[in-house]
């Protein structure tokens, strides 16, 4: 079942109890279903239990803090996490990305910039699953592809490698098919950042880097010699048909 924006259930991680009432009382006006957490040992046990669609995390929580919490929940979550920094720090974001989160934001954060971020996340995976199961050319492309011992299957949103299954969050797994399906082909990280998140890239984004490289071991891909997923200096990233 397709779920509506109205059906949509958003927790929201973060002991700040002004702020995590502001923002839930911001998101129940634009018609979604909000939750609170403050505790993160608590976050955890209740992500999994409740399995929301999209989880906002704060980084800086008692309990666990947000990097720990996302860890935590990733095998057994697999919607979209939107990580708040409490700074504009490189090591935070990608730390976060390295957990599993999906995107972050630096707080202050911009009421209508983080519905704006929660519905882009949102409707990829729910209304337009795996980048619309197109091409970057916006040709219709094929459900399923194989590679030797690895295949990946738009329509079940799953991968395979030896025919044991493969882990992946769902904007890793969005990250795999788009460079699966148009393997052969250089893909820029313009061409990469717009076909995943709708907005150009800034030039400074390094979420696509960081997915890449969690991917590689996962699809069996040597990560200091990559053959798989080669990075193509000053362009983007070549997925190899047969190696």
């Amino acid at each position: 079942m397709q779920h509506t924006e109205e059906s949509w259930h958003i927790m929201i991680v973060e002991d700040d109890e002004r702020l995590s009432d502001l923002t839930r009382d911001y998101l129940v006006s634009n018609g979604m279903q909000v939750s609170v957490e403050a505790d993160g040992a608590r976050a955890v046990d209740r992500i999994k239990d409740e399995q929301p669609d999209l989880v906002i995390l704060d980084l800086m929580l008692p309990g666990e803090d947000g990097l720990s919490v996302c860890r935590l929940v990733r095998p057994s979550y697999k919607g979209p996490i939107l990580m708040l920094t409490a700074r504009d720090d490189d090591l935070d974001q990608v730390l976060g990305l390295e957990m599993g989160a999906d995107d972050y934001l630096t707080k202050p954060v911009r009421p209508r910039v983080l519905l704006a971020r929660i519905r882009a996340l949102l409707r990829r995976l729910k209304d337009n699953p795996s980048v619309a199961g197109q091409n970057v050319d916006g040709e219709e492309s094929q459900t399923r592809v194989t590679f030797a011992n690895l295949v990946v299957d738009n329509s079940m949103r799953e991968a395979w490698l030896n025919d044991d299954p493969i882990e992946l969050t769902s904007a890793e797994f969005d990250l795999l098919w788009l460079l699966s399906s148009n393997a052969g082909r250089v893909l820029s990280r313009e061409e990469i950042f717009t076909a995943l998140r709708g907005i150009e890239y800034d030039g400074q984004d390094r979420s696509i880097d960081v997915r890449v490289s969690r991917i590689r071991p996962k699809i069996g891909d040597d990560p200091v010699n990559p053959k798989r997923i080669k990075t193509v200096r000053s362009k983007g990233y070549l997925f190899v048909k047969e190696i």
